[in-house]
């Protein structure tokens, strides 16, 4: 089979499998809303089938929990898709086991294709690549199309409500009538929210549907909602309270709609040109060897793997970046202690613990301070203890798997030495049958050689010319047997090189210590993402802000509690503050902005400083309208700086492993196996 038929074969099976999870995705989808809304009168044959592939789900679903490795993915993918079907227990395993059949049946049919291409090492490392791919792919690509529907259906909604809200002038009327007339995941959101607001705990009910929001926006809605019906609305000169909130949310949702179209606009396709190198690995490795046999050398040295390795990396690492890029989840954190198994298991060794807080920066220091305050800013919500020993694990696993590769890239070579055909001299054309047969006895008669002399390290010329004479089967002339010797003598000092030197361990330790300090760089990596996430926090305060002010009777303490309720980033910061109110509010605010370390949020507390006794809380507030507006617009022109950083990155991210593979791959090696080869040439033309 070609290689121009073994692409064919693997686009086609890319692309059917694609149209295949598209058809599968939208059917389900169509099937799904139309399953409850008729009724049908007999067993027709789809409805047959319907109920029979609804029947196979829920039975895979099952046999599948049973299996360890695989009910811990099924949760995973589950526990990423559940606010689909909140409350439909039945129809969110099923929706489960759909996704995840599609992605073990495109996996195994691109697998099949991998093998038949690149059998060995290669496969693995694609195998690896395929899964990593595929999965975030189908996931990724079916949630973001379900939270742009469910944004787009948020705004007929809100529509709705503030239409039935002028109607009856009821909220809990608003929402029942909105939610029964409308149809989609938003309706069905409105409804839960129906259901914890005439619930006989409203508070209790909100803090689980807090819990299980797909987004910020419903959340808020759900809060502002709760706020009005408690406290009652106040039509002000500019309008009523609640429909003013119901319109920030919806220019919020209109910003957040047009900024996922122009980011999708802008970074379409950079997914598949970022992969695409993957196919073409094997294509030029075979044509650079069949046109030019010096690059044949490259290709199975040391650092040919390398470079291989390398571009798989390059890929990997390119692929991931622009996933980060294109997601849209900044607000889908939640304030909790992240912690797993692992890490559990490994803090009750004692040896790991005490090892591991041996290299930790004690307390007392200034890098144990600094280190508390970046998990604080970054949201990390971790023991000192945990990330002490995740730093050690990191250490140990990133040195033991660089002294790994450089053990098997060692073997490489010594295989290399052992087993590959001796090359003559030329650049271009491959070499004949006959060429390569003869080719192959070199090797064989050099083999013998160096096992004869046992590889020793130190062997003199004359040992091997010694030997070499009664190895050979035939009888060589004193040229050949010159050369045949000196070549020997050439791969046993190569050989007896392959070991692990110092430079080597030095490099692995290096390697070690990235891992060492990949905790600390994702924690500033982390803090200077959530910056947007806590602009989103400030203008949701200043929303709900905007109407506790109007009530009566509101203090301090309540708006904290308020602010709380709605809290993500600042929740630990805001529980502290809560904590210690009674026992002094102005210490109290004050180790709050200090434990903030936002400027807009400190500025909101220095407000509510304000109101403590000196001054009413609607007169601290009298210039939020401004406020909120003045912000709106810095987050818009923020949107706009932003969308444009990501689409020069994510061009330039997406078109990285492509140059990888031109460059390092071909045109380098090609280029310094060319020299090598003049040095050659010239050094025979000098001997002339």
């Amino acid at each position: 089979m070609t290689t121009k038929s073994l692409l064919i074969i693997l686009l086609g099976v890319c692309l059917s499998g694609l149209v295949i999870t598209l058809l599968v995705l939208n059917l389900i989808h169509k099937k799904g809303r139309g399953f409850n809304s008729k009724v049908p009168g007999a067993l027709t044959p789809t409805f047959s089938r319907t109920v029979w592939m609804r029947s196979f789900l829920l039975q895979a679903y099952r046999w599948g929990m049973r299996v360890p490795l695989l009910s811990s993915y099924i949760y995973l993918i589950q526990k990423r898709i559940s606010f689909r079907h909140v409350g439909d227990e039945v129809s969110l395993r099923r929706m489960t086991m759909t996704v995840v059949m599609i992605i073990a049946g495109g996996y195994g049919s691109i697998n099949v294709v991998l093998f038949l291409m690149q059998p060995g090492i290669a496969f693995v490392i694609l195998s690896v690549l395929c899964a990593v791919v595929l999965n975030s792919l189908v996931v990724d690509m079916w949630l973001n199309r379900i939270e742009k529907r469910l944004l787009v259906q948020m705004l007929d909604l809100f529509a709705d409500v503030r239409h039935r809200y002028h109607q009856h002038g009821m909220i809990e009327e608003a929402l029942y009538e909105a939610g029964e007339a409308g149809v989609g995941e938003a309706a069905e959101q409105v409804l839960l929210i129906y259901e914890a607001l005439t619930s006989p705990d409203p508070n209790e009910a909100l803090e689980r549907y807090y819990e299980i929001a797909p987004n910020r926006f419903l959340k808020a809605f759900a809060g502002i909602s709760f706020m009005v019906m408690e406290f009652g609305d106040k039509d002000r000169s500019q309008g009523s309270i609640y429909l003013k909130g119901l319109g920030n949310l919806t220019q919020e949702i209109h910003l957040e709609i047009l900024r996922r179209d122009k980011l999708d606009y802008l970074l379409k396709g950079l997914n598949m040109i970022a992969l695409a190198p993957v196919l073409f690995t094997a294509p030029i490795e075979r044509w650079a060897r069949g046109s030019f046999p010096t690059m044949d050398e490259f290709y199975r040295s040391k650092l040919g793997f390398i470079t291989k390795i390398s571009i798989y990396i390059i890929i990997i690492l390119a692929y991931l970046l622009l996933q980060r890029l294109q997601q849209y989840d900044e607000t889908r954190y939640r304030a909790g202690r992240k912690h797993s198994l692992v890490d559990r298991f490994l803090y009750h060794q004692t040896f790991i613990r005490k090892l591991s807080m041996l290299f930790a920066a004690k307390p007392g220091t200034t890098n144990y301070s600094q280190t508390i305050r970046l998990m604080r800013e970054s949201s990390t919500e971790l023991k000192y203890e945990w990330l002490a020993i995740r730093r050690l694990m990191l250490f140990a696993s990133c040195f033991v798997l660089s002294i790994g590769c450089v053990l098997l890239l060692h073997h490489i070579e010594r295989n290399h030495v052992l087993y590959d055909p001796v090359r003559d001299d030329r650049m271009f054309g491959a070499m004949a049958e006959a060429e390569l047969n003869q080719a192959a006895e070199k090797t064989a008669l050099d083999r013998a050689v160096m096992e004869r002399v046992g590889m020793k390290r130190g062997v003199t010329y004359d040992e091997v010319f010694n030997t070499l004479q009664q190895v050979s089967p035939i009888q060589l002339d004193p040229d050949t047997q010159t050369e045949t010797s000196l070549r020997i003598m050439q791969k046993l000092e190569v050989y007896n090189k392959q070991y692990l030197h110092w430079w080597e361990l030095i490099i692995a330790i290096c390697i070690g210590a990235v891992g060492y300090y990949m905790p600390i760089w994702l924690m500033m990596f982390q803090r200077k993402m959530r910056s947007m996430d806590m602009r989103h926090e400030i203008y949701q305060y200043q929303t709900v802000i905007s109407i506790l002010r109007e009530m009566d009777r509101m203090s301090v303490e309540e708006i904290l509690e308020w602010l709380n309720r709605f809290a993500v980033i600042f929740k630990r910061p805001l529980q502290k503050c809560l904590l210690h109110f009674e026992h002094g509010p102005e210490i109290a605010l004050e180790q709050l902005k200090e434990d903030a370390g936002l400027p807009e949020f400190q500025r909101l507390v220095d407000k509510l400083q304000l109101a403590l006794g000196k001054i009413s809380i609607q007169e601290a507030f009298d210039d939020l309208d401004s406020m909120m507006a003045f912000y709106f617009e810095q987050r818009k022109q923020e949107y706009t700086k932003m969308i444009d950083v990501k689409a020069s990155w994510g061009r330039m991210i997406g078109f990285t492993p492509m140059y990888a593979l031109i460059f390092l791959y071909l045109v380098i090696p090609l280029v310094g196996m060319s020299f090598l080869q003049m040095n050659i040439y010239y050094e025979q033309i000098q001997k002339l």
